[in-house]
């Protein structure tokens, strides 16, 4: 039986391993098939930044003429205080020695380069930073420091999360990457293959899948290849990922396998299971699944399997074990606390569903699998591999990467972990759907949710009908305030640049994302150039959309990121530093009073947009939409006591004829009174951060007391419906439930955790 082997190259994620391996080893766990992984990347990064590797980064720089500039000289004078205190440092980053925050912080303890010059402008954000992320921040800069060096002067190829990726760009050519394998080893491919040949000799693989998930780890998965074709030409070498999947659909390069065996295409399941058939002679090659190979000098598309695809459900639950899950490192680049979730922290990654359940975005890849092929799976599946994940890796920290999360799965998800009294903290990608109500919201918060990211992309109404996002400005607004209340950080994809899309237009959108952070509705966000793909609506017919591909010609490698001309559009480019540059501060907190026009060195217009527009579209009422009678309705606000009282009731009773003695005295009619004792009722509510108190009648009160905990989850079976509490509550002959929707009680419940999702 074949020994499979996942590698994932440098460099993708510090604080994370990147899933591909452990969803492909969860897969293969399924059906009895061996397999191990490793995550190149970080052990790269961990050999290069210790103290013998970087004494070898030093030493070979002396050995050297290369010319250093005035930062990277700094750097090498200050070798031995890198020395000194590189290992200590990763170790705070590992999270292992804490109490080295307080050294950090005095600022006598780092060599300070170029990288630290930055901090002038944020020291007044310090004083909202706790002690840990100070020192892990100054930690990071120290790091990037250490890193301009190596770029400048042993590697130009070097980037933390990522490596040679300008080569994998655009790479329609494959001679550019043709001549850089040929190259000789630089310091870090060097450490590259001596850690790769520790993990043949370790596990003794018969095939080796390399995951090529973006531009930035192509060179590096080449790399490995080239050393297994060279060193282990036994062993099989598949290539894989999303830069696969994107990139090379229309592959001709005979050279690339020179360096790997096959090109696996979309989800890997299906078709590793078919090579491992093949590689053990129980299948054709002509009965291949999604795979390039070259046959006879030419490169030829296997897809004639007849097995389809594994379903979701089947997949299996990612399996992390072999990943070095305690060394990775926690780096604060940027300390707003949305932004840094992608850097700090170690989360376990899951996806929710298959594709996307929108599937209609005309910038986004929505012609293939990944995209288009929506399927979910159940909320108590993902529970189920939630709890399995937990116990294997002791974390629980969750990143859902699907594409865009539905709603009413995440409501299902939400529900399920509350029922199951699981404790995890999640964030995941999101559409700025009007499904999302103030009251899921809050119920997703009490589930773990802490942040969401989703697209606003370019701020402009007409651009976003253009691009079909169906969304508008306002109603992404309203979402992300419905967000924001509930405690749920919010970032905001943008984009400039899409086809038509004027300097007015950008100005504009410009004023939108500054109202929004401005507001505090939206606390990060990322400008993206709009890129023109091969697999989009607008790649595909690029005349519907205004605009004509220029290039670049195909040369039989990668075909994916296509040149364009925007005749009616802005020039674009220009705007780059002024939208990076405001965006950075906005997103500090500053800079909110500055015109617009400051942030560009060219002349722009005025903003056409009103200086409260999302602030009234937040506070417009949107038209009301009658409660689904499916919709589920759940109680999240704790305990309660109930203590019925008895009052004394003094009323007047019936009158009577006076006495002559007391004639003229109340018109000559005695008033008798009579005392009646009446019950009320008395709700004492106990929740985590509050103590209140709901006075009705004992009826209600008793009614309350039975459903209560039912909505709160604790009882088993699915939570009410808003039909069944309707007739629930007209059942126990309390009168008409619309009645009971206008009381105070009623009321009182929404404000203190009566949820309706």
């Amino acid at each position: 039986m074949n020994k499979v082997l996942f590698l994932t190259p440098p460099f993708t994620q510090l604080n994370t391993p990147y899933p591909a391996t452990a969803y492909l080893k969860g897969f293969l766990n399924t059906v009895g098939v061996p397999s191990h992984q490793a995550d190149l990347g970080i052990e790269v990064i961990l050999k290069l930044f210790s103290k013998q590797g970087l004494g070898k980064m030093f030493t070979d720089l002396e050995a050297s003429d290369v010319a250093l500039s005035d930062n990277g000289y700094r750097i090498y004078a200050l070798r031995k205080e890198y020395l000194r205190t590189i290992e200590p440092v990763i170790g705070f980053l590992q999270n292992k020695n804490p109490t080295l925050a307080h050294t950090l912080c005095d600022r006598n303890y780092l060599p300070e380069a170029g990288r630290f010059a930055e901090l002038d402008e944020l020291d007044w954000a310090f004083g909202t930073m706790g002690i840990q992320d100070k020192a892990r921040h100054l930690a990071t800069l120290y790091l990037e420091d250490l890193g301009d060096l190596i770029q400048e002067a042993m590697d130009p190829h070097f980037g933390f999360s990522r490596y040679a990726e300008r080569l994998g760009s655009t790479a329609t050519h494959f001679d550019a990457l043709h001549e850089s394998l040929q190259a000789a080893e630089t310091l870090i491919s060097s450490f590259l293959v001596e850690l790769l040949e520790e993990k043949i000799q370790r596990w003794q693989p018969s095939v080796v899948c390399l995951t090529v998930p973006f531009p930035g780890n192509l060179f590096g998965a080449l790399k490995c290849g080239q050393y297994l074709k060279k060193h282990h030409p036994h062993i099989a070498v598949v290539m894989g990922g999303g830069y696969c999947n994107t990139e090379l659909r229309s592959l001709r390069e005979p050279r690339l396998f020179d360096y790997v065996d096959f090109v696996s295409l979309d989800d890997g399941e299906a078709p590793l299971l078919n090579l491992l058939e093949y590689l053990d002679g129980k299948r054709e090659r002509n009965q291949l699944k999604r795979v390039y190979a070259r046959t006879e000098g030419k490169v030829l598309y296997y897809n004639n399997a007849k097995e389809k695809d594994v379903a979701q459900r089947d997949v299996g639950t990612p399996d992390y074990a072999d990943l070095p899950l305690d060394r990775y490192l926690s780096v604060i680049e940027i300390i707003n606390p949305m932004h840094r979730l992608w850097s700090d922290g170690r989360w376990n990654k899951l996806t929710l569903a298959h594709g996307c359940y929108w599937g209609k975005c005309s910038f986004c890849d929505i012609s293939l699998d990944y995209i288009k092929r929506y399927e979910p799976v159940t909320a108590a599946l993902l529970c189920d591999r939630i709890e399995e994940i937990i116990t294997q890796t002791g974390q629980n920290g969750f990143h859902f990467v699907d594409e865009a999360a539905p709603p009413a799965l995440m409501r299902d998800l939400a529900l399920e972990i509350i029922r199951r009294q699981l404790t995890v903290t999640w964030w995941t990608n999101i559409r700025f759907e009007k499904s999302f109500t103030p009251d899921l919201c809050q119920l997703l918060k009490a589930s773990g949710c802490i942040a969401v990211s989703g697209g606003l992309e370019v701020a402009s109404d007409r651009l976003l009908e253009r691009m079909k996002k169906g969304v508008t400005v306002a109603q992404v607004a309203r979402v992300a305030d419905s967000f924001t209340q509930a405690g749920i950080m919010v970032h905001a994809y943008l984009m400039y640049g899409f086809p038509t899309q004027t300097a007015q237009e950008t100005i504009d959108s410009l004023e939108m994302v500054r109202q929004l952070f401005e507001v505090g509705v939206v606390q990060s966000g990322f400008w993206h150039r709009f890129a023109m793909t091969a697999h989009s609506p607008v790649g595909l017919h690029p005349a519907g959309f205004d605009v004509q591909r220029i290039g670049p010609d195909f040369g039989g490698f990668a075909d994916n990121d296509l040149y364009h001309d925007d005749p009616t559009g802005a020039d674009h480019d220009l705007f780059s530093e002024g939208l990076r540059k405001s965006l950075f501060n906005y997103m500090h907190g500053v800079g909110f009073d500055l015109p617009l026009r400051k942030w560009f060195d060219f002349k722009v217009p005025p903003t056409s947009i009103p200086p409260t527009y999302i602030e009234r579209s937040i506070g417009d009422e949107v038209p009301y939409a009658e409660t689904r009678p499916n919709a589920q309705v759940v109680w999240l606000g704790g305990t309660a006591e109930l203590m019925v009282l008895e009052d004394i009731v003094v009323q007047a009773g019936p009158r009577s004829a006076s006495s002559p003695s007391s004639a003229g005295k109340n018109n000559g009619i005695k008033v008798r009174e009579r005392k009646q004792k009446v019950k009320r009722a008395e709700l004492e509510f106990y929740s985590k951060k509050s103590h209140w108190t709901l006075k009705t009648h004992v009826s209600l009160a008793e009614w309350l007391l039975g459903t209560l905990p039912v909505l709160a989850l604790d009882a088993e079976g699915v939570p009410l419906s808003w039909q069944q509490l309707k007739g629930s509550y007209e059942e126990a002959g309390l009168g008409t439930f619309e009645d009971f929707l206008q009381s105070n009680v009623w009321k009182a419940l929404r404000e203190n955790g009566l949820l309706v999702v």
